[in-house]
């Protein structure tokens, strides 16, 4: 039926469309965030640093869906991904007195991910009108990405 749209002269246009059923209209995009990062250097720090870096990078929740994991590595790197995505989303980076458990990705019961944002990453979103995340993550054994979508 959209497509009738294209046919018609621009003056039927505004009569056609004004009676046509509302389709739930999609959310604006606001920020979007995408990062990549090699699993060997998550790996790194975590040898460096151990328990130290996991405590001050991921939140409880993040540390414990990662070591019920075979690939534990693996799933820390796509959340480190998608912090550094997410903060690209806000167009902060980390300033403005964020943390990085600011941002915490969890999964949901189906295994989704979900992006939560805690303190002044929280205010900041709010602030952009930023009401919704949509995220995805992926890994292989050497590379995890991460994308990030604010949505208002």
């Amino acid at each position: 039926m959209f497509w009738l749209l294209y046919l018609l002269p621009p003056s039927a246009k505004c009569l056609v469309a004004s009676a046509l059923p509302l389709v739930s209209s999609p959310m604006p995009i606001i920020g979007h965030g995408i990062d990549l990062i090699e699993v060997a250097r998550i790996a790194q720090m975590q040898e460096r640093h151990g328990q130290r870096f996991l405590d001050r990078v991921f939140t409880p929740a993040e540390q414990a869906y990662a070591a019920s994991s075979k690939r534990q590595t693996e799933h820390l790197a796509a959340r480190f991904a998608a912090k550094e995505a997410a903060l690209k989303a806000l167009g902060t980076g980390w300033r403005d007195g964020i943390a990085w458990t600011d941002v915490e990705i969890i999964a949901t019961p189906s295994g989704k991910p979900a992006l939560t944002l805690h303190h002044a990453a929280a205010q900041i979103a709010k602030d952009l009108g930023i009401r919704f995340w949509t995220i995805s993550l992926t890994h292989t054994s050497s590379h995890a990405i991460a994308s990030v979508i604010g949505e208002g």
